[in-house]
């Protein structure tokens, strides 16, 4: 096989929720428990660190990588979706899993993965193991794909595992309650593998604090031992550099990120305190690979669409936020910036709560309504039907290229044009 039809047996002949929704999802972990044992077992050779959350799990996965690998570790990273390119998924030491790789993983198990019919997450999460086993990572950091309890990812002993933040997200799987939610995120806390909840919520402390002592697990609300307060965003050299200053133990530093918006003070808490831990398990993590983790981030790990700027005269940032806990973050985070008018290029997915997500935006903005080219996208024509009900306007420009072209035809320079609403928006542009 080639590397082309390769991918097209895994887009076609496998279920990818991200592309279908709801049909593509498994309720247990038998298919990945048979895939794993079928490989050997792959996910028990190598060290890892489980993260889940609702928002911020993909930034806080990055910056840890990208801090091991700083310390000199071989460090692999599992994350999904992917953006521009399939092997973006699966890293080693922030290089993309090799095509050929890929075509050897289907080769080899294509009789096994034709009786089995696992989903297209299940089949990239046994890849990954399978790749990272391989490779001898020294150790592996693994994001969850949906909720925790029944995620394929969730069949790793990890050294630690991480919880972001809790919001509505996924709630036909997942439940309509927030503590309902975090239960499904517990799902990842392990006998007697500690844990470490970034954001202190209260809806949702009692649930975790209830499976750690369940699991006899040590857990640490990482906000109650890390302040962090958002400072300036700087140029430094050829990039965009945020400033938080971080307070512990009576001590503040000044840490600079290279992940830009104000929501990171959020995942700040939880990367340190891993490292804390990790440190406290014997690897070897200097202060200075710290800071060179969060500074470089986006340059070991390739991470995108996180408050990334793509042009200046007029200002245009894109952001992969696409559920309400993170638009309301990104349109906080807008407030931040100074503009003359304010453009929207959006498009959503149908599975989200659209009209409460439509009900965030601001009236005064200048609208342009999209749609990703995936079947669960919802159409630009309809998105736009709901808006213009809730007082917004705006065009209706299917392309998502051809819409933040019209927007930057029609903006000044003085404007900002925001692209976003939907991972798989952020993903078809062009120049990403």
């Amino acid at each position: 096989m080639t590397y082309p039809e390769t991918l097209d047996y895994l887009f076609n002949s496998l279920p990818m929720f991200q592309r279908v929704g709801a049909s593509a999802y498994k309720s247990d972990l038998n298919n990945t428990l048979a895939l794993c044992k079928f490989l050997g077992n792959p996910e028990r050779k190598f060290n890892s660190i489980h993260i889940a959350g609702t928002n911020g799990k993909g930034s806080t996965s990055h910056t840890l990588a990208a801090i091991l690998q700083a310390a000199g570790y071989k460090t692999g990273l599992y994350t999904s979706p992917h953006l521009k390119s399939f092997t973006e998924r699966i890293r080693l030491n922030g290089d993309e899993i090799a095509q050929d790789a890929v075509v050897q993983f289907v080769t080899e198990n294509r009789d096994f993965l034709d009786d089995l019919k696992p989903s297209f997450f299940e089949m990239t999460v046994g890849m990954a193991f399978w790749y990272f086993a391989q490779q001898k990572v020294d150790i592996a950091v693994i994001e969850v794909g949906m909720g925790g309890r029944l995620d394929s990812t969730n069949v790793i002993i990890p050294e630690l595992s991480i919880i972001t933040n809790i919001g509505y997200d996924h709630m036909q799987f997942l439940g309509n309650t927030l503590p309902e939610i975090a239960g499904e995120k517990a799902g990842i806390i392990k006998p007697q593998i500690p844990v470490i909840i970034s954001q202190t919520q209260a809806d949702t402390t009692s649930v975790f604090l209830d499976k750690a002592r369940q699991m006899n697990t040590p857990i640490v609300f990482a906000d109650e031992k890390f302040a962090i307060k958002s400072l300036r965003e700087k140029r430094s050299q050829d990039q965009i550099l945020a400033e938080f200053e971080v307070s512990s133990k009576g001590k503040s530093e000044i840490l600079e990120f290279g992940l830009l918006g104000n929501y990171q003070k959020y995942n700040l808490p939880g990367i340190l305190e891993a490292v804390d831990e990790l440190r406290n398990q014997g690897w070897k993590i200097s202060e200075e690979a710290v800071k060179i983790g969060l500074a470089e981030v986006v340059v070991l790990t390739g991470l995108k669409g996180r408050w990334q700027i793509l042009g200046e005269n007029p200002t245009v940032i894109a952001d992969t936020g696409h559920n309400e806990p993170g638009i309301r973050e990104i349109l906080a985070q807008l407030k931040n910036h100074t503009f003359t008018r304010l453009w929207m290029v959006i498009g959503m997915v149908q599975d989200k709560d659209i009209s409460n997500i439509l009900n965030l935006l601001p009236k005064e903005a200048n609208y342009v309504f999209c749609n990703a080219q995936i079947p669960r996208a919802m159409p630009a024509d309809q998105l736009a039907e709901m808006a213009f009900s809730l007082g917004l306007k705006g065009e209706i420009i299917p392309n998502v290229n051809d819409a933040l072209n019209f927007a930057r035809k029609n903006a000044g320079s003085d404007d900002l044009i925001f692209v976003g609403g939907s991972t798989f928006v952020v993903a078809e542009i062009d120049e990403l």
